[in-house]
């Protein structure tokens, strides 16, 4: 199954004591990525040089969907039906749209929408 991975799933390969569980999910070539991951993850003002180095070489590995007008739209439709983050937004568009399971590990933010399948790869 084809899955999107949610941006904590990428923050948590830098930490070491996730690094061996997120790993070989980040590997996999049927895991993809959205453009917001990379926003969301390189976007902290504060990022670690490692950090910043190993999740550049990630996203050039990876690939990464961009988000075009369908998943806008479809962002501002789930947006208006219950409050949410414009990246959680982003996310699930991105998913639903191209019939991913979306992997997070907040499930919580998720599980309302229709037709999601969500999944919290992290025991």
């Amino acid at each position: 199954m084809r899955r999107l991975l949610d941006s904590n799933i990428l923050i948590y390969a830098t930490q070491p004591s996730m690094f061996s569980v997120v790993a070989p999910l980040i590997a996999d070539p049927d895991s993809l990525v959205s453009d917001i991951t990379r926003l969301e993850s390189l976007g902290f003002h504060r990022i670690p040089l490692n950090d910043k180095l190993y999740l550049e070489a990630t996203f050039k590995k990876m690939t990464v969907l961009p988000i075009d007008k369908a998943i806008i739209n479809k962002a501002i439709e789930l947006r208006q039906q219950r409050k949410m983050s414009a990246g959680d937004a982003i996310h699930a568009a991105t998913a639903l749209l191209n019939c991913l399971e979306l992997n997070t590990r907040n499930e919580a933010d998720f599980n309302w929408i229709a037709g999601l399948n969500v999944v919290n790869p992290i025991p």
